[in-house]
């Protein structure tokens, strides 16, 4: 008889014995959560967002990696953010298989197998690690929402259309018209 593979009470290492069979794997407090490949217009709102944030990068330096790519909040929290940047000075926080550092920006894009999850277990774990800035692109509802840590606390997130500039108190100088993502002929 073959035994359930073990989704809960997992670690960094148990993660990293994965196959690699395309499939985004992260743990959140140990259990595992498995996403299957996003859809083009996903992908193409990921490509956007992170070709401006490598703009971003190339004049006030840091570093934007989308996914995949692990990031390490603890041994039984590892995610990959659909993009995620950051800042010059915490470059060191990287080593050669993972981000250990805390992102100063995470992404996160919807899809309807990870929307809630987006908004409820990784939008908490997010704020508990310290992530400064989380925005979590809506593409079925043509809009961002763009979350700020303000006293260790995700307030009521800033909210914004097709047309609207992006701008971050993370990333100075850093402007993006939404309408490059936010219609669906767009992305």
């Amino acid at each position: 008889m073959a035994t359930q593979p073990k989704t809960t009470g997992l670690t960094y290492e148990d993660l990293r014995g994965f196959p690699d069979d395309n499939l985004r794997r992260e743990i959140i407090d140990g259990e595992l959560f498995v996403t299957p490949s996003p859809i083009p217009r996903h992908q193409a709102v990921v490509v956007e967002l992170a070709s401006a944030l490598l703009l971003y990068q190339k004049q006030h330096g840091g570093q934007v990696y989308p996914a995949p790519m692990d990031v390490f909040f603890s041994d039984t929290n590892v995610l990959e953010p659909d993009v995620l940047f950051l800042r010059a000075e915490r470059l060191p926080g990287t080593d050669s298989q993972k981000v250990v550092a805390v992102p100063d920006l995470v992404v996160e894009v919807s899809s309807p197998s990870t929307r809630r999850r987006d908004l409820s277990l990784k939008k908490e774990l997010y704020e508990r690690f310290g992530v400064a800035e989380y925005w979590f692109v809506d593409i079925d509802a043509e809009r961002m929402e763009a979350y700020r840590l303000r006293e260790g606390r995700y307030g009521p997130p800033e909210i914004l259309r097709s047309g609207e500039v992006l701008t971050s108190p993370v990333l100075p100088d850093f402007a993006f018209d939404l309408s490059t993502i936010l219609e669906p002929d767009q992305a």
